[in-house]
């Protein structure tokens, strides 16, 4: 490529992007292929812009090959999603600013002195848990009969519910602005990510009707072994029901079975007769499971002959050693 080539393009590499902002048909393709081919040919023309750009650039050696790196962008490119909006300042940060306090980052780890140990600040087996505190010393202001564990309890409770109180308080306050985070605001509000400020479809009363009979059928009786709700109906029967024949055979139902079957048979044996019953093969196969009956019938004479011959001629060699004697007596 030539510099007056370079010169007519604008490179940046940072996005790995060039484009000729004097381009222009000089006139509408007449078909789309044409059109394809010459922005094919443009961006052939554009991608090696950016290639012999990349090689002119200094490089390291490495492995895999030669490493660039690229320069900062110079173009800045629209965003996809709008600027997120600033959160509202909730009631603690009010009230810090007022009165001038400043966040201190506090140590994830403390020395715990009822065990001797460095332990975390919060969580699971942290410093100064009440599980850790066998005695609790009584004071003047105790009630009698009170129990001082249980009061510690109930101190929690109370202390986790304004809690979240106070976090369910903030987020009302965010939603008013408009500046929910995006995992909340797809939970709670079944808003879209991007933070429009569309209102959520109100589901009407049969959506809910069907919601609740989804639900009470999620169970491995369907439903049948559950309490009901007060007000609550029974669950509509979707579909048609399954209708079974009486097993015993008889007059008017009981007689529908034995019509059923003869009328399959009969429509298959009607429409694919030629099929079902191949006369040639039937003969074919008669022909041959006499013929081996024949030949299993002949083997079995053979052998039972083949038993009866030798008996026959020892007794024959015997007639004829004994008439030999008699023969020799006689002389």
């Amino acid at each position: 490529m030539t510099e007056m080539d370079t010169q007519e393009h604008q490179i940046d590499l940072g996005h790995l992007m060039a484009f000729d902002p004097l381009h222009h048909f000089p006139s509408p393709p007449p078909s789309r292929e044409e059109l394809v081919k010459e922005c094919l040919q443009k961006g052939t023309v554009l991608v090696q812009l950016i290639a012999d750009a990349l090689f002119n650039l200094p490089s390291t050696e490495d492995i895999d090959g030669p490493l660039v790196k690229l320069p900062p962008p110079m173009t800045r490119l629209p965003r996809e999603k709008h600027l997120p909006k600033p959160k509202p300042p909730t009631k603690w940060e009010l009230f810090a600013k007022a009165k001038g306090i400043k966040n201190r980052k506090k140590d994830k780890i403390v020395y715990d002195e009822q065990t001797g140990t460095w332990k975390r600040r919060h969580g699971y087996d942290r410093v100064n848990d009440d599980k850790d505190i066998p005695i609790i010393e009584a004071k003047m202001t105790d009630e009698p009969g009170e129990d001082p564990f249980a009061k510690r309890q109930a101190e929690k409770r109370k202390r986790v519910e304004k809690h979240e109180k106070n976090r369910l308080q903030n987020l009302k306050q965010a939603a008013k602005v408009g500046a929910l985070p995006s995992h909340i605001q797809l939970a709670a509000t079944a808003l879209p990510i991007t933070g429009t400020q569309a209102a959520p479809k109100k589901a009407s009363k049969n959506e809910l009707q069907d919601i609740a009979s989804m639900a009470a059928a999620a169970t491995a009786s369907g439903g049948k072994f559950d309490k009901k709700l007060l007000g609550e109906k029974p669950e509509k029967h979707k579909g048609k029901y399954r209708k079974f024949l009486p097993v015993v055979e008889g007059t008017g139902i009981g007689s529908q079975e034995r019509q059923q079957t003869e009328k399959v048979l009969n429509r298959l044996i009607s429409k694919n007769s030629h099929e079902i019953l191949n006369v040639d093969k039937a003969i074919n196969m008669y022909n041959v499971k006499k013929e081996k009956k024949r030949k299993n019938q002949r083997g079995k004479d053979s052998s039972t002959s083949s038993k009866l011959n030798p008996k026959k001629q020892l007794q024959k060699k015997s007639l004829k050693k004994g008439g030999s004697s008699k023969k020799g007596k006689s002389k």
